[in-house]
């Protein structure tokens, strides 16, 4: 995560590219659909950055870095990371002549929706329990799907098996399956306040009333609430519209309850 961080920042500076410092949201992913070991990070950039000045540089509309000098760039500095990380170990030279892949593309559906895609890898485990179809005779059958096909397919794996894979997917204690670098790491919470105030919308000013004009009647109170306004809880957030929450019904008082309903 670090070494992929790293390049994307490094190549983004170039005013070739964005000339700024990007931010990144990375979120690990370590799971295929049939449970194999095959770690890779997803990457969630902003369309442009911050530049020496303190000015925000947008990035062209369907273009951030080169893929190609990408791949290099992370090749290099995750192998130095690895060296470091694992002194006693010898890696392969075949690691600097195989090509490594980087894959990049835009939010052509918008950010929500890639939001909501690697929000469903942050709490979730390899596997959901709506895909187990049987346990039966120390084997588990479950369905999977391959990428790009509709139709579903099944596997049976011996229980040791299938519990070997699935543990392969549980986080050491300490690792963080989300991480923030660049203007979105913690450090540069002033700086990205502060790009977020300039590239809000500003609010229209109130027309100046005539004291002695009647006072209008009050509008309706719109369910929306201004955006750009500061968090009133942790006053560093910045408050950002997302849906309007229906009112809950009233919870029926505890003599209504059921004792079959208590968990």
């Amino acid at each position: 995560m670090k070494a992929a961080a790293k390049a994307l920042i490094k190549l983004a500076a170039d005013p070739r590219y964005v000339g700024g410092k990007i931010g990144i949201l990375a979120v690990l992913h370590t799971w295929t659909r049939t449970l194999e070991y095959h770690p890779h990070v997803h990457c969630l950039v902003p369309g442009g950055g911050v530049s020496p000045d303190g000015s925000w540089i947008p990035s062209r509309p369907d273009y951030l870095v080169p893929v190609k000098a990408l791949s290099k760039i992370f090749r290099g500095i995750f192998m130095d990371l690895a060296r470091k990380a694992l002194p006693n170990i010898v890696l392969p030279t075949s690691a600097w002549k195989q090509s490594w892949v980087v894959y990049s593309k835009a939010t052509v559906q918008g950010a929500g929706r890639v939001l909501d895609y690697l929000g469903r890898y942050v709490h979730r485990v390899a596997i959901a329990n709506s895909r187990i179809i049987s346990i039966d005779n120390g084997r588990v059958v479950f369905r999977y799907r391959k990428v790009g096909e509709t139709t579903s397919k099944t596997m049976s794996l011996d229980a040791h098996e299938f519990i070997r894979r699935f543990l392969q997917h549980v986080l050491p204690r300490g690792v963080h399956k989300v991480r923030y670098y660049g203007l979105w790491a913690p450090s540069n919470r002033a700086l990205l306040r502060r790009i977020r105030d300039e590239l809000t919308e500003p609010q229209t000013d109130l027309a100046v009333r005539d004291p002695l004009e009647p006072r209008p009647s009050k509008p309706a109170r719109s369910p929306r609430p201004r955006e750009g306004q500061p968090c009133p809880h942790c006053g560093e957030g910045v408050l950002v519209w997302l849906a309007a929450v229906p009112r809950s019904s009233r919870a029926p008082p505890p003599c209504c309850s059921r004792s079959s309903d208590v968990r």
